[in-house]
């Protein structure tokens, strides 16, 4: 690291020391010597009250001042009782804290060495440094030269007589560290002000603990950065917004008065049918805009938004540092947040945004009640609004979507009693002698004793369940159809049109990569250097982390299969297990036994994957080195959502699709293990079962993950970084402790703030179950509505009490979710088709009704799914032992369509197998190609935009070009008025002295000097 010495005023007795080239020199010993030692004063207070040091103190003084505005007032005067009391300013209770950088310190504790003694070498890694009238500068000497440095710095402290009270100090390795941090803060801080911010901080007064840096942007600073980042800001310029006519304006006043008890309480514009003219900031047009108070011109968000711009850009030479998130990453600072505007608790009548948000939105109290969405918006910034005005209409959406379902279900249950299969099932007389379920332990038994099963899955497997399918289908069109028309409105109102894509500074992990290659082709780069050439990581610096996301995503894919493989074994054992028990109940309940254990355990393995799953997918996100967040984020999004799906849905998919499948039939069944059968589908079909797992799949990870997780975990973080605090900070009084916490000590216990990836992803997965397999649990959007009416409160309730304030963020849309959302939708379409062909029994009765019942109804139909098998052609030992059947059994029966035992082509697959499968796939063509034309029709029909808000862009465009030509066109009469108002002045003059005047412009004949020329060079422009 390169060393510098402070510049400070010499003493006296060394007169010689006074010229550049001999000063140089000194700091050059002292830099050799601070390799090793840190020179500290004994008595820094009589080196204020020394007349001899005056400069020296002056430029202490100056120096910490500098960097550290009100820093010299705090220390000397104790101020820090003197806080403002809201927190929420300066000590002057003038200038705003707009954003707060918190660090722990730790002060020195090391050995002092004599400075007549001399130094033995550092052992290990210890660094040490320069410390003078309280600014470090560090250095590292490398091993050779440590000798030398040594042998410098006895020779520089020889030198130097006329210091009083000079005491060197060893420092350890940890002490070497806290003082190349130091110093990184001081620089960093020092940056900052340069950058026109102020900053306040408070006085280390215990030997470790927690500081803050407080940054306050003054109007300068505001107003520059506002006009780089094309901040739109109000202008002067209102104008009337065209309002709906005719019925669409009836039905809105309607609906307004009727959900008036349902809108929250905060202040509204005073005239909504106003909207003022928004244009981009600029300094050269200020008269456009109305700024009554420089103080309240920018809000908080927006101030907050352009002082993390500063730090994300401010640049220190330490570790090539290129803004505070590498800061942070080097655990220089702790963490940066802007403040919430105060407690969102409390009795006084203090109302701030903060509460006003808690008291409206982010109680359970208020579950009722829609979202203050330009609130939301106002306080965390556009991505966050965004986020919940999505979430808002979505479970707004969720509504018609659970009442349907609800009338399905409803429907199940009126014409179960009419159904004739399940009749025919649960009716006693109609003997039907079922082949045993597994080898050796299992009996013959009666179709009518799964007279319960049949009977439920009616309920779900009903012609109304294909109408539902299509209805979900053309639902989750127009729900993205619908989000497009609110977000083009949002955008609108938003001032978000036409909002441009801002350069991203890069992620911290990118540029150390940068460096570390840099350095590595020093030497190459120095003889083949192209300077123009800005050097950046190729796909060849990355393609190790490619390889390794390619292999571990594969690897966690089959983990996911394997976790599934293991709970099939696991249903297939215990089955054989429980069949072998003595106990008649037992067995007479092993499918009900095994299925909810099995359905259990499977839940189980989904939530302990999906924790692993979102930490590997950050680490892999994280090797592959993005270069801005936003390229991250996507990155990250895609990873986890591809892991949690197959993770969520891989044994939904097995048990709609693949279970049952490849049993084989009686006397040549599959094997697993050579001694397990495998597993088959219960008398009523798999889609009962099927109804079962996702249903259990689904609310358990809305309980627990989505609940319990997000309440439990933030306050067990909470807690134990409390606990952490408690115990790294020794217990001393601090005399310039004020007695209550300020906000930013608030904030800082706080949880950080993490993105809404997670936000995001747990409604995508709930998405997709809502969707995808709706067909088989038609009450999957009631509770996913009941689910996000708590969701929202919960998710209101932790931003606004348990996570700092976040960056503001301006974004125009949600970015790659919609993507996403827009993949399932079409995915639903093919994987419902599917589960109705093929899981359910929709298909199978169709045909028989219309192709092979002799009266044209439903009787007979269990029959004729049934195939018979000759007893006598079991495999030897397969046979069940010691039967307690009623009757003889020389036939017994099995579900599929095969040629009977008397057939030529015995237990060959059927013609009506044949026909079912063709009927099946056509179905699956047909259901396809009708709900992808009518999800098209949709999207046309309904126009992305609304057509009152592009007819009030296009207003806008018109109106600001009008306010512009209006303004300039007043600017310039002003300024011809001026011009003209001087030539008269010019005229008079030159008639009283025309010989002085005809001399004077003898002597000034260049136009460029001339009057008149710079009166029509002004006129022109």
């Amino acid at each position: 690291m390169e060393t510098h010495m402070p510049d400070f005023a010499l003493p006296s007795s060394h007169p010689t020391l006074n010229g550049q080239k001999t000063a140089k020199s000194a700091r050059d010993s002292f830099s050799a010597y601070n390799s090793k030692y840190l020179t500290v004063s004994q008595n820094w207070s009589s080196w204020h009250r020394s007349r001899t040091n005056g400069a020296l103190e002056a430029s202490v003084v100056s120096y910490r001042s500098s960097v550290i505005n009100n820093y010299m007032d705090g220390t000397q005067g104790g101020a820090r009782d003197k806080a403002s009391p809201s927190g929420l300013h300066f000590r002057d209770s003038k200038r705003k804290v707009d954003y707060v950088l918190a660090y722990h310190y730790r002060r020195r504790l090391a050995q002092h060495v004599p400075i007549a003694a001399s130094p033995e070498p550092t052992r290990g890694s210890a660094s040490v440094g320069l410390v003078w009238n309280g600014s470090t500068r560090e250095g590292r000497a490398e091993p050779q030269q440590q000798q030398q440095q040594q042998d410098d710095g006895q020779h520089a402290l020889r030198e130097w007589p006329g210091l009083p009270g000079l005491e060197v100090v060893e420092l350890s390795p940890l002490d070497a560290l806290e003082e190349e941090k130091r110093l990184q803060r001081e620089e960093y801080e020092r940056n900052l002000l340069e950058a026109g911010l102020e900053i306040e901080k408070d006085p280390e007064n215990k030997s470790q603990g927690l500081s803050f840096v407080r940054i306050h942007a003054p109007w300068q600073v505001l107003s520059r950065e506002a006009e780089l980042l094309k901040i739109k800001m109000p202008t002067k310029k209102m104008y009337e917004i065209t309002e709906e006519k005719g019925i669409l304006k009836t039905i809105n006043e309607i609906w307004c008065k009727l959900t008036e008890p349902l809108q929250p309480q905060v202040p509204q514009q005073e005239n909504t049918k106003m909207k003022t003219l928004s244009y981009p900031f600029s300094r050269e047009k200020m008269y456009l805009y109305n700024i009554k108070d420089k103080d309240t011109f920018f809000d908080n968000a927006t101030r907050s938004r352009i002082v993390r711009e500063i730090l994300k850009r401010t640049s220190t030479k330490a570790r090539n540092s290129m803004g505070i998130g590498t800061l942070i990453a080097n655990n220089v600072y702790d963490a940066a947040y802007p403040l919430h505007d105060g407690e969102y608790e409390g009795q006084d009548d203090d109302m701030n945004e903060r509460k006003l948000l808690y008291q409206e939105w982010a109680r359970y109290g208020v579950f009722y009640k829609f979202q203050p969405i330009d609130l939301i918006r106002k306080y965390f910034g556009e991505k966050i609004g965004l986020y919940f005005a999505w979430l808002g209409l979505y479970t707004e959406f969720l509504i018609p979507s659970s009442v349907v379902g609800i009338i399905v279900f409803l429907y199940g249950c009126v014409t179960i009693e009419s159904d004739i299969p399940s009749k025919e099932m649960c009716d006693q007389r109609n003997a039907f002698t079922m082949c045993p379920l597994c080898d050796k332990f299992c009996d013959y038994w009666n179709l009518s004793s799964a007279c319960a099963t049949a009977r439920a899955s009616h309920l779900f497997d009903n012609p109304a369940t294909v109408f539902f399918s299509i209805f979900m289908a053309l639902w989750a069109t127009m729900f993205l159809e619908q989000w497009k028309r609110l977000q083009m409105r949002l955008s609108y109102f938003w001032d978000l049109t036409g909002l441009e894509e801002e350069e991203e500074h890069p992620r911290p992990e990118y540029e150390t990569k940068l460096l570390q290659k840099k350095l590595k082709n020093k030497n190459i780069t120095t003889e083949n250097s192209n300077e123009n050439e800005k050097e950046k990581l190729t796909w060849s610096d990355r393609m190790p982390g490619y390889a390794a996301n390619f292999g571990l995503i594969l690897f966690m894919i089959m983990l996911t299969f394997s976790a599934v493989f293991g709970v099939i074994v696991y249903r297939i054992t215990t089955a054989a297990a429980l069949s072998f028990s003595t106990n008649e109940t037992t067995r007479s309940n092993v499918r009900v036994t095994v299925t909810a254990t099995a359905v259990i355990l499977n839940l189980v393995v989904v939530l302990i994957l999906d924790e692993i799953y979102g930490a590997v997918a950050k680490w892999l996100t994280e090797i592959e080195i993005p270069k801005t967040e936003k390229t991250f984020e996507e990155r990250l999004v895609l990873k986890a959502f591809l892991l949690k799906f197959v993770n969520s849905y891989a044994s939904i998919f097995y048990v709609a699709f693949f279970k049952g499948r490849f049993v084989g039939r009686p006397g040549r069944y599959v094997y697993v293990f050579e001694s397990y059968r495998m597993e088959e589908c219960a008398p009523g079909g798999c889609l009962m079962e099927l109804c079962i797992q996702l249903s259990i799949i689904m609310l358990g990870k809305q309980l627990i993950q989505n609940n319990l997780f997000e309440i439990g975990i933030p306050k067990l973080k909470k807690l134990l970084r409390k606990l952490k605090d408690e115990r790294t900070e020794p217990k001393e009084t601090d005399t310039n402790q004020s007695k209550d916490p300020q906000q930013w000590d608030l904030d800082y216990v706080l949880e950080p703030f993490t993105g809404l990836t997670p936000e995001y992803m747990e409604m995508i997965i709930q998405f997709g179950f809502v969707t995808l397999f709706v067909a088989s649990f038609p009450l999957a959007p009631l509770f996913a509505l009941l689910n996000n009416i708590i969701e929202v409160r919960l998710d209101a309730k932790k931003f606004v009490t348990e996570l700092r304030r976040p960056d503001t963020v301006r974004a125009k849309d949600i970015g790659i979710w919609y993507n996403i959302l827009s993949g399932i939708g079409k995915l639903s379409v093919i994987i419902n088709a599917f589960v109705i062909a093929v899981t359910s029994d929709f298909i199978p009765r169709l045909m028989y009704q219309y192709a092979y019942s002799q009266n044209g109804t439903m009787h007979g139909f269990i029959n004729h799914t049934l195939s018979y098998f000759n007893v006598s052609q079991l495999k030897a030992g397969t046979q069940p032992e010691n039967s307690l059947f009623a009757q003889e059994v020389s036939f017994c029966r099995f579900k599929d369509y095969r040629e009977p035992p008397w057939s030529p082509h015995q237990y060959e697959f059927s013609k009506q197998f044949w026909a079912v499968l063709s009927a099946r796939l056509a179905f699956v063509i047909l259901f396809q190609n009708l709900v992808m034309f009518l999800s098209v029709l949709v999207d046309w029909i309904i126009p992305d935009i609304p057509k009152d808000i592009s007819e009030q862009i296009k207003k806008e465009k018109t109106l600001l070009v009008d306010f512009f030509l209006k303004e300039e066109h007043e600017k310039l009469k002003l300024i011809e008025s001026f011009i003209a108002r001087d030539k008269r002045k010019h005229r008079s003059g030159t008639k009283s002295k025309r010989t002085r005047a005809a001399s004077f412009s003898q002597c000034h004949r260049s136009p460029k000097g001339s009057f008149t020329s710079f009166s029509s060079q002004h006129t022109v422009v």
